[in-house]
C-alpha cells in the first residue's frame, strides 16, 4: 500500500488538472447562453456514425440503409438514457442531432446549471465530445464604416416613420454576400461618359476599359477610339453651340456622369472614407461612349457589344465580359431595329442590360421600351414617382433616383469631380435622375450573381420584380398615368411591380424570400399578428409550407404557427424575436426574423412633477383641516 501512494497522488493531480481544463472549456461554450439540450458523441461511435451517414441511400438500397440507421438510432437513445442516469444529468429526452446523439432538456438550462451538466457529461468515460445545443445566430447585417454612409439614405432599410419608403434594404443582404471579387460575375460595365480613375473611392475597382467615342468633336479628348476610357469632361459652352452638331444642345457643365454611377455600384466600401457601393467587391468595366451633348447611337450600340465580350470591328475583344451592363441613356423615339437587335445579341451572350426609364415625365422611349432590358423608374424618398421620371408598362421596378424637395436629404450621394469643364478635384456630391435609379438595380443584380452565377438575364429581372415591395401611396397625390403630371403615386402599370428590395432579391437568387411585416411596440398582454403573407417564391415555384417559432424572449404560445399568419400574446415587458421559415415545392427554404417589444406606457403626468396621486390626497387632507378649524372656531364660547 505504501508504494502505491505516489501513483495515486499523480493520478489525482492529473484528474484535477483535467477537471480544470474541462471546466474552462465548458464555461467558454455556455457563458451567457441558453441551451435546449446537449449534443453528445460517444468514443466508440464517432467513426461508426460518420461511416453510416456517408454511405447514402444509393450504396446498398434505401431500405437497408434506413433499417441500419433506425437500429443505430434506437441503440443510441438507450445509451443516452443510461448516460443521463449515470452522470446525474437533468431530465431530458434522448434523440439525434445529425450523426450525434441529443439529450433535449425538459426545461432549457443556462448559467451554472448548464455548465454543471456539460462538465458531468464530459467526465463520463464513454463520452468523446459534448456541446450545448444552442441557437446558432444568423449572419448579422454588415454595416460599412464609410464616413458618408449615413447620408446614403437610398441604401438603408425602409423606414416609413422616418419618411424613407424607398430605401433599398441593403445592410441585410450584405450579411450574406458583398459580391464576387473575381470571375465574370464580378464585372459590371458602365456604358457612359467614361471614368475619373484618380478618384480615391474607385482605386483598385476599375478594369481596363475602352473609349468608343468616334467623333473627335464629341470625344473632347483629342483622339478617337482608344483604350483610355478617362472622362475629359463633357461641358457644352456657347462656342460649341455654333457648330451644327451641337446646335440643339443645352449649355451645360461637365456631368462626370459615369464616375457618379460607378461609385453607386462599386465604390470602395468599408474603407472608412467616402461612400459605400452596393457591391463591395465588384470591378467596374468603364466603356466610354458619350462626350459633349451625349452619345452617337452607333457608338452606344458598339459599346454594348464590346461590354458583353462580342466582337466589334476595329477593336480588340474585351477580355472581361460583363454579366451586368448599366446603360443610363434616354431617347426621344420608340425602340427600333438597330437597338433591339443589339440588345438581343447582348442578352443572348448572357449579359443583363439595365436601363434608365428617362427624365421627361412621359411614356417610355428607347432603350427603356425595348424588349429584354430591365427598365427602372425613379422614385423619391417617400416612394412617390419622381417628378421627372418616365413611366410605362415595360418598367420592371422602381428605385430611388433622388429629388430636390428635401435638399441633400432626398438627393443621391456618390463619387464626383469638382470641375465645371475640365477635371478638378475628386469629390462627392448629390444628384438626381433616373440615370441614378438604374445603377441600383445593376448593383443588386451583381450581388445576386455572386450567390448564383447561373442566373440568366431574364431570371435576374423576374426575381427582382418578384422581390419588390409594394408601391407606397402618398396622401394627396394622384395615380401616375398622364404625361406631365409630375410627382404622382406609382402603380404596377406605370412603375413596375414595386420598389426594388435588395434583401428579397438576393434571397430569391437561390430560394424563396421571407418577408415579414414589422411589429410596433405594444403593451404587455397584447395579441400580436405575425404576418408573412408577402413572402415570395422564385418565379415558377410556390411556397408550400410556413413555420413560425419563437427565438427569444419569455416563452409564449403561437397560434396557427404553420400558416403565413400566426398570433401570439406578449405576456410581459421584454423583447421577443420570432422566426419564419418557408419552403417551396422544390424543397428550397428561406428564413427571416422579426422583433417585437412589449413595454408599459409611461404613467400620465400628474401635479407636482409625478406626484399626482399623492397630491390629490394631500389636497383633500388640507381641505379637511381647514373645515375642522372653522368648525372648532365657531363652537368656541364668545368672551
Amino acid at each position: 500500500m505504501r508504494r502505491l501512494l505516489p501513483t495515486l497522488v499523480i493520478l489525482c493531480a492529473s484528474a484535477l488538472a483535467g477537471v480544470g481544463a474541462t471546466s474552462a472549456m465548458a464555461q467558454s461554450q455556455t457563458e451567457g447562453r441558453e441551451a435546449a439540450g446537449l449534443i453528445i458523441v460517444f468514443k466508440d461511435d464517432a467513426n461508426a456514425s460518420a461511416k453510416l451517414g456517408g454511405e447514402g441511400p444509393w450504396a446498398s438500397g434505401r431500405d437497408r440503409v434506413r433499417a441500419q440507421w433506425d437500429g443505430q438510432a434506437r441503440k443510441g437513445r438507450e445509451r443516452l438514457a443510461r448516460l443521463k442516469k449515470e452522470a446525474g444529468l437533468p431530465d431530458a429526452t434522448p434523440g439525434e442531432a445529425g450523426n450525434a446523439g441529443l439529450l433535449r432538456f425538459d426545461r432549457p438550462l443556462r448559467g451554472q446549471a448548464l455548465e454543471n451538466a456539460v462538465r458531468r457529461a464530459r467526465l463520463h468515460p464513454d463520452v468523446a465530445w459534448v456541446e450545448p445545443d444552442v441557437l446558432v445566430p444568423r449572419l448579422a447585417p454588415r454595416m460599412p464604416n464609410d464616413a458618408l454612409f449615413s447620408q446614403q439614405w437610398h441604401l438603408q432599410a425602409p423606414d416609413l416613420a422616418a419618411g424613407n419608403a424607398a430605401g433599398l434594404n441593403l445592410p441585410s443582404p450584405w450579411g450574406d454576400t458583398t459580391g464576387s471579387s473575381s470571375g465574370p460575375t464580378a464585372v459590371v460595365a458602365v456604358v457612359d461618359s467614361g471614368i475619373r480613375p484618380s478618384h480615391p473611392d474607385l482605386a483598385g475597382k476599375l478594369l481596363p476599359g475602352h473609349d468608343l467615342v468616334s467623333d473627335l468633336s464629341v470625344a473632347n479628348d483629342g483622339d478617337g477610339r482608344d483604350a483610355d476610357p478617362t472622362d475629359p469632361g463633357d461641358w457644352v459652352d456657347a462656342n460649341d453651340r455654333t457648330k451644327p452638331l451641337f446646335a440643339g444642345c443645352d449649355l451645360a457643365s461637365s456631368s462626370w456622369h459615369g464616375t457618379f454611377i460607378a461609385g453607386q455600384i462599386a465604390a470602395a466600401t468599408d474603407n472608412v472614407q467616402g461612400v459605400a457601393g452596393i457591391n463591395w467587391n465588384a470591378r467596374i468595366l468603364p466603356v466610354r461612349v458619350a462626350g459633349k451633348c451625349g452619345a452617337l447611337l452607333s457608338d452606344l450600340l458598339d459599346g454594348l457589344r464590346w461590354a458583353a465580350g462580342l466582337p466589334v470591328s476595329g477593336l480588340p475583344t474585351n477580355p472581361n465580359p460583363a454579366r451586368v451592363i448599366n446603360l443610363s441613356f434616354g431617347g426621344d423615339v420608340a425602340c427600333d431595329g438597330a437597338y433591339q437587335t443589339t440588345i438581343d445579341a447582348v442578352t443572348n451572350a448572357g449579359s443583363l442590360i439595365v436601363v434608365a426609364a428617362g427624365n421627361l415625365d412621359t411614356t417610355l422611349t428607347r432603350p427603356a421600351d425595348c424588349r429584354r432590358v430591365m427598365a427602372v423608374a425613379s422614385v423619391r424618398k417617400d416612394g412617390a414617382k419622381a417628378a421627372y421620371s418616365n413611366f410605362g408598362t415595360r418598367v420592371a421596378v422602381a428605385a430611388p433616383g433622388g429629388s430636390t424637395e428635401g435638399g441633400t436629404t432626398t438627393l443621391l450621394l456618390s463619387t464626383d469631380n469638382s470641375g465645371s469643364t475640365t477635371p478638378g478635384a475628386d469629390i462627392y456630391s448629390y444628384k438626381q435622375g433616373s440615370s441614378f435609379a438604374a445603377p441600383q438595380a445593376a448593383g443588386i443584380a451583381s450581388l445576386m450573381l455572386a450567390v448564383n452565377p447561373s442566373l440568366t438575364p431574364r431570371q435576374l429581372i423576374e426575381r427582382m420584380k418578384a422581390g419588390a415591395r409594394p408601391h407606397e401611396a402618398v396622401a394627396g397625390l394622384a395615380a401616375c398615368g398622364t404625361p406631365g403630371t409630375g410627382v404622382c403615386n406609382c402603380t404596377t402599370a406605370t412603375c413596375g411591380t414595386g420598389l426594388l428590395d435588395a434583401r428579397t432579391s438576393v434571397q430569391l437568387a437561390t430560394g424563396p424570400a421571407v418577408v415579414i411585416r414589422p411589429l410596433n411596440e405594444v403593451e404587455p398582454g397584447t395579441v400580436i399578428t405575425l404576418d408573412g403573407q408577402q413572402s415570395v417564391a422564385i418565379p415558377g415555384a410556390s411556397i408550400v409550407s410556413y413555420q413560425w417559432v419563437q427565438v427569444s424572449g419569455p416563452p409564449v404560445a403561437l397560434s396557427s404557427a404553420n400558416t403565413a399568419v400566426a398570433t401570439a400574446t406578449l405576456v410581459s415587458e421584454s423583447t421577443y424575436v420570432f422566426s419564419l421559415t418557408v419552403v417551396d415545392n422544390f424543397g428550397r427554404s428561406g428564413e427571416d426574423t422579426v422583433r417585437g417589444v412589449a413595454v408599459m406606457p409611461p404613467p400620465p403626468a400628474g401635479g407636482g412633477g409625478g406626484g399626482g396621486a399623492t397630491s390629490h390626497l394631500w389636497g383633500l387632507s388640507l381641505w379637511a383641516w381647514v373645515i375642522a378649524v372653522a368648525w372648532f372656531q365657531r363652537r368656541r364660547p364668545r368672551g
